[in-house]
C-alpha cells in the first residue's frame, strides 16, 4: 500500500468517521513515521486528501462580576499572580516565568520574554497591583539574599544565555518573580536551585476559587486571559491594541472575542431594543 491507500484512509476518517482534525493529524503523522522510519519508504504524495474540519470554538469568558467573585476567593501569592494573569492578559506559563526585571513598577509595564512564537511583547501592569507587587518584591529580595549567603545555585537560564553569562542566574534581576517556597533539585543538571511556582498549583487555585464563587462555568487561568481581552473590547479599546497586548500574530485570532462580548459587534444594539 502507498499514497493512494493512505489518502483514502485519511479521507474516510474525515468524511465517514467525522473525526476531529487533531485525530486525523495524529493518524497522518503516525503513518508518515511508519513509512519513513520503520519501513524506510517514501509515503508519497497524498496532498489531495479531504481534511477534517476544524470547528470554531467560542472561548469561555467570565463577566466582570464573575471575575471579581473569583478573585475574592484567593489570597497570598497565588492571589497576586492570578490577578496579574487576568490584569495583564498573560498565558499561564508567561506568568510563572516572569523575572524580577520583567515587571516595571515605575512605568506600569510587564514584559513577556519569548512568549508563544518566541517573540517578546509588552503589556499593561494594573495600577492596583503596584503596591502589592512592590511589597512582594521586597520579600523576594530578602529571600534572594538568604540564598546568596547559603551559596545556593542561581535560577535556571536558557542554555545559550547561561553559557554567555554563567553568573547571571545568581543576579537579582534574573530571579523568578514568583518562586517556589522551597529550593528543588534541577533534574537536568542536578543542581539545587529555586524554581518558579508550578503551573498546576495555579490551575488548582483558580478552579477552587471558581467553585467557591459558585460559578457554573469551567474556569482556568486561560479563561482569565480570554476575559481580559473581552473586557477591554467591551470598554471600547480598539482590537489592534488588544491584539498587541495579547501577542496575537493575526488580528483574526483576536476577533473571536467580539463574538462573546455582552454587546457583539462592539456597540451594535438589537433592533428589538
Amino acid at each position: 500500500m502507498g499514497a493512494a491507500e493512505i489518502e483514502a484512509f485519511l479521507t474516510d476518517l474525515a468524511v465517514r468517521g467525522k473525526v476531529a482534525a487533531s485525530t486525523q493529524n495524529q493518524a497522518l503523522n503516525a503513518l508518515v513515521f511508519l513509512y519513513r522510519e520503520v519501513l524506510g519508504r517514501d509515503p508519497g504524495d497524498f496532498s489531495g486528501l479531504v481534511r477534517a474540519r476544524r470547528p470554531k470554538r467560542v472561548p469561555i469568558v467570565l463577566t466582570k462580576e464573575e471575575t471579581l467573585r473569583l478573585l475574592q476567593g484567593l489570597e497570598g501569592t497565588l492571589s497576586l499572580i492570578i490577578r496579574l494573569i487576568y490584569g495583564a492578559g498573560l498565558r499561564l506559563m508567561e506568568g510563572v516565568r516572569l523575572r524580577v526585571q520583567d515587571v516595571d513598577l515605575d512605568d506600569r509595564i510587564v514584559t513577556v520574554r519569548s512568549g508563544k512564537g518566541g517573540d517578546d511583547r509588552r503589556t499593561v501592569l494594573p495600577e492596583s497591583l503596584v503596591a502589592p507587587l512592590a511589597a512582594h518584591r521586597a520579600r523576594l529580595h530578602l529571600l534572594w539574599e538568604q540564598d546568596q549567603r547559603e551559596g545556593r545555585d542561581g535560577v535556571w537560564l536558557p542554555d545559550a544565555l547561561e553559557r554567555k553569562y554563567p553568573n547571571a542566574g545568581k543576579e537579582w534581576p534574573w530571579q523568578w518573580m514568583f518562586p517556589g517556597r522551597e529550593p528543588s533539585r534541577d533534574p537536568r543538571s542536578g543542581r539545587v536551585r529555586r524554581h518558579h511556582l508550578k503551573e498546576d498549583t495555579i490551575q488548582r487555585a483558580v478552579k477552587r476559587a471558581g467553585e467557591l464563587a459558585g460559578l457554573s462555568k469551567r474556569v482556568s487561568p486561560h479563561v482569565l486571559r480570554h476575559s481580559f481581552a473581552t473586557h477591554l473590547l467591551e470598554k471600547g479599546y480598539d482590537i489592534r491594541t488588544v491584539q498587541q497586548l495579547l501577542g496575537h500574530k493575526s488580528v483574526e485570532t483576536t476577533q473571536i472575542y467580539t463574538h462573546v462580548m455582552n454587546r457583539p459587534g462592539i456597540g451594535v444594539r438589537s433592533p428589538l431594543d
